[in-house]
Formats: structure tokens, sequence, C-alpha cells
């Protein structure tokens, strides 16, 4: 993968909500992935600054594996920037090669490829934002013991 690739501290995709907008998929009991599109390499485990532009819905062996598109408030295409429609323009052909990889990664392993919700495209700014509040406070309800753990371990 080319781009750098992480997730969002304090989010959680909870395996026990259905999304009735991404065919009722479930979460993935993990934090929400983000793909970092900047001309720079982070290290392994910096702490980038982001902005987000876009999300895919993607349907991985059945559960919902949010990913953010977003690009580092340090990019020098920052700026230039703001939303879904403006990543094709400053970052060619970039939403097609991570929509490919991440529909493909797992087929070497002999595992069917992966599927898009949300009609197989990029959702805008605002919905990523969206998913970023939701998984914001599915993350929040299971620190506070809200919600059950399952096989979480928050000791």
């Amino acid at each position: 993968m080319k781009w750098n690739y992480g997730l969002l501290p304090q989010t959680w995709e909870d395996p026990s909500s259905a999304n009735p907008e991404v065919e009722g998929a479930f979460g993935d009991n993990d934090p929400v992935d983000v793909v970092e599109i900047g001309s720079t390499s982070a290290k392994v485990g910096e702490v980038l600054r982001v902005k987000p532009l876009a999300t895919l819905a993607l349907i991985d062996e059945g559960q919902l594996d949010w990913k953010i598109i977003a690009v580092s408030l340090d990019d020098p295409r920052c700026s230039l920037v703001d939303d879904v429609h403006d990543i094709e323009k400053y970052f060619p052909a970039t939403l097609t090669a991570i929509s490919e990889f991440f529909r493909d990664y797992k087929i070497y392993d002999g595992i069917p490829g992966n599927k898009f919700g949300l009609g197989n495209k990029p959702a805008n700014k605002d919905y990523a934002v969206k998913v970023i509040r939701e998984t914001n406070e599915a993350w929040t309800k299971l620190v506070t013991r809200s919600i059950p753990a399952g096989e979480l371990s928050l000791a």
C-alpha cells in the first residue's frame, strides 16, 4: 500500500450494531481505519493530524470496516482538498486504487473479494464525519461499560 494506514483513536465499530445504511452489516470490533493519502510516508506508530475527506464502507467477510480517506494537515495539498470530489483532481486515481486494494487484498489467501456499501462508491466528508462521531459514541459507551465488551478486554 502506498499510503499511510492507521486508525482513529477513541472510535469503535460495534459488532452488536447493524448499520441499516450498509446492508445491515455489523461493525468489525475494532477502531475506524484511516488511509492518509498525502505525499509523506509516516513512521510506524507516528501520530498524524488529518483532515477527513471521504469514507468507504468496506464489507470485509460480512463485517462493516469503515475506511476514512484523509490527508495530513501538514501535507502541501491539504488546503486544496476539502471533500471527496477534490481527491481526483489533486490525487489522481487514488480513490480507484484504494478501492481496488481493499476489494482484492484477501483474494490471494483464497478469500472472495470484498465489496462496498453505499452504492459501491466513496461517501463525502460530511458522511465521514458522521461515521467518526457515531463510532466515537460507540467507543464511549464501550469504555464506560454502557454496552457489553464481548471478547474485548477493558482491563
